[in-house]
């Protein structure tokens, strides 16, 4: 029995494999992709991203059922949280300007697995978001002609009552797709003078609102005799924050695309922030405007804002209100449409993903077998499958790329450099080169250069990132065994892990778990002394300072802050959510264990496991000197010491 157990080396061997990091090359602005795309390219990209059918529903739907005129509030908040978020990409964008957005910033820092999940849950989050967003176009157009599409769509083709089916064929929202899929494939240029178009339309259409909305605006509407400000109190405004911040999803196509910028350390931080700030804007002034014109309890949540120039004398209005929402959804589309294959290329292209996604068009220089695979995919959920009900999955694979991406800043910024020598307590086994130079350091050296070298090193006054701090050195000494972000990542582990318990004790602590009061709050205690020594233990070590690309400030508070945010969210949503994600996720590590393990580059990086022994030599004269000889396999013939080597030591 015991036999068939596996062995120590052999677990230790397969977690290694499970948490392998990406291997970045020398030179990162190389790449098969077309480098086209300017600053204010990826901004209309992001805009594009985030500014969609939300302003035209989502606004109106908060306003009414959940905040009140705090919506503003709501949207202010949400923006800031998305802030947090926004700022890890813009650094690991500007740092890492290769395709993959989060599957990439995971991989580089904390490993192979949690990569190929992150990449695998952006996957069905592109294809459902953008199979929505296609039925709500859809949807929209055929309530300007009274529904005329659909009812003929049913008299002549048919209508089912089949659980997760639509109950009719879209035909109009999977053609919309085709289309789409057809332009993208064209070429980056190409779908980013469309959606220049596209969102220029879009923002003419967001500033006519604004103008006419303060033209028509009525300060009454947020006096007590309509409800007040705040008629939900701050639970309302809260949790309109959570609903708002899906509002803000979008603009990981920024960095999903800094492959195909021209600049990626300038353009992808300032398109990031630009894109952020004018979507936060529009949110934010569009909301007050909407509030305003008329009484927030009166708004229709479809469409609220033609519904209200309808309702103050202009319906000319809502015909430009209704080319904003299409011209806006179009936008999505784009979006969803340009970033779900690059991701798909990433994985490829790393093998761990099918090796036919890695292949790019010699002439316009995008994964068009991506693009036209996954656009027909798109196309099949838009017209057979109701949507409404998977949705909210796109809300749980956004906060945990979210969470991985915060956890992924604070990991990378406190590990050394590239080429940098890790200097713990002992050195591990360097690696042999031709010979030593004048000045430089042996590679097999004898007792008295390792004393040396240990002299020298503590001699240093700056320290390597992911060492502790001088100042810290007396008290916690103990740590100073360790290699260099060791301590950094068991501690970002234990702050995730406290951040896990705390949100779950803060929203299943008295609804679900009825726990007593004392048992509440001591619980409460415990896991935020535990998050906030995980904070401080990992401000104790030095961490990476550049001056040549974006880096977010704050670190780790930023992302911490991010990261038990998403967590909450994530927590909040509901079990019939979690378990479609569990189902998922199983189909995920199906594909990672029976390919992706395999095929992965980083498997084939693997050196093959070599024994080698040592001998010393000791000279009359009091030298040491060391031989290295490889021992070859049982199969082959061992040799000695090579033939010079037995005659030096002879002489």
């Amino acid at each position: 029995m015991a036999r068939w157990l596996p062995r120590s080396t052999d677990l230790t061997r397969f977690c290694q494999k499970l948490n392998r990091v990406k291997t970045l090359e020398d030179n990162m602005m190389e790449t098969s992709f077309n480098r086209c795309l300017s600053t204010i390219d990826l901004t209309l990209l992001g805009i594009g991203g985030m500014v969609g059918s939300g302003l035209y529903v989502l606004t109106g739907t908060v306003a009414k059922e959940i905040a009140g005129p705090a919506v503003i509030v709501s949207f202010i908040i949400a923006g800031f949280a998305s802030l947090l978020a926004a700022l890890c990409y813009a650094e690991f964008g500007a740092r890492v300007p290769k395709t993959g957005s989060a599957y990439m910033f995971t991989y580089v820092s904390v490993g192979e697995i949690w990569a190929f999940l992150i990449g695998w849950n952006v996957l069905l989050e592109y294809m459902i978001g953008g199979a929505a967003v296609a039925r709500a176009w859809s949807g929209y157009l055929d309530s300007i002609f009274n529904h005329k599409i659909k009812n003929f769509t049913e008299t002549h083709v048919g209508a089912w009552q089949v659980p997760f089916l639509a109950s009719y064929p879209d035909f109009l929202a999977a053609a919309i797709l085709l289309v789409a899929t057809a332009f993208i494939s064209f070429g980056a240029k190409v779908s980013s003078w469309l959606n220049h178009v596209f969102s220029v339309i879009s923002m003419g259409v967001i500033l006519f609102i604004l103008v006419m909305g303060f033209v028509l605006a009525q300060p009454k509407n947020w006096s007590t005799q309509e409800g007040g400000f705040a008629p939900y109190g701050l639970s309302g405004i809260m949790a309109g924050t959570a609903t708002c911040f899906y509002a803000f999803v979008g603009f990981d196509v920024i960095a999903a695309s800094s492959e195909e910028a021209r600049n990626p350390q300038r353009a992808v931080p300032r398109a990031i922030a630009f894109s952020l700030g004018l979507a936060t804007g529009a949110y934010i002034l569009v909301s007050v405007v909407l509030t305003l014109m008329v009484p927030w309890h009166t708004l229709d949540p479809d469409s609220a804002l033609a519904d209200a120039f309808y309702r103050r004398g202009y319906a000319w209005a809502g015909f430009l209100v209704a080319a904003g929402s299409i011209c806006a959804m179009n936008t999505v589309l784009l979006s969803n449409l340009f970033s779900l294959p690059r991701i798909v290329y990433a994985m490829a292209e790393d093998g761990l993903f099918f090796q036919v996604f890695s292949r790019v068009h010699p002439r316009t220089q995008v994964p068009v077998v991506g693009i036209v695979v996954f656009g027909l995919f798109m196309a099949l959920l838009a017209l057979v499958f109701d949507l409404e009900a998977l949705v909210q999955f796109l809300s749980i694979g956004t906060l945990l790329a979210y969470t991985f991406v915060a956890a992924s800043i604070i990991v990378l910024r406190f590990q050394q450099r590239k080429g940098d020598v890790p200097t713990p307590s002992s050195q591990p086994n360097p690696e042999p080169h031709e010979g030593p130079s004048v000045g430089e350091l042996k590679e097999y050296e004898s007792f008295s250069d390792k004393l040396q070298l240990v002299d020298r090193d503590k001699k240093k006054e700056q320290r390597e990132p992911g060492q502790l701090k001088a100042a810290f050195e007396p008290y916690l000494e103990f740590l100073s065994n360790f290699y260099p972000g060791e301590v950094v990542m068991m501690a970002v582990v234990t702050l995730m892990v406290s951040a896990i318990c705390l949100c779950s004790i803060l929203v299943f602590g008295n609804t679900h778990l009825h726990l007593p009061t004392w048992s509440y709050s001591l619980l409460l205690v415990l896991f935020s002394l535990g998050f906030l020594l995980s904070l401080l233990l990992i401000w104790a070590h030095e961490q990476q300072h550049s001056t040549q690309t974006f880096q977010i400030p704050l670190v780790p508070l930023s992302p911490a802050l991010s990261i038990i945010l998403n967590i909450y969210l994530m927590l909040k949503l509901s079990y019939m959510t979690w378990l479609r994600f569990a189902v998922w996720l199983l189909l995920g590590l199906l594909v990672y264990f029976g390919y992706g393990i395999w095929h992965s580059k980083e498997n084939l990086r693997e050196p093959r496991p070599q024994r080698v022994s040592a001998r010393y030599v000791v000279f009359p004269g009091g030298s040491l000197e060391e031989r290295v000889q490889a021992v070859q396999p049982s199969s082959q013939p061992t040799t000695g010491l090579p033939d010079t080597d037995t005659d030096d030591c002879k002489r």
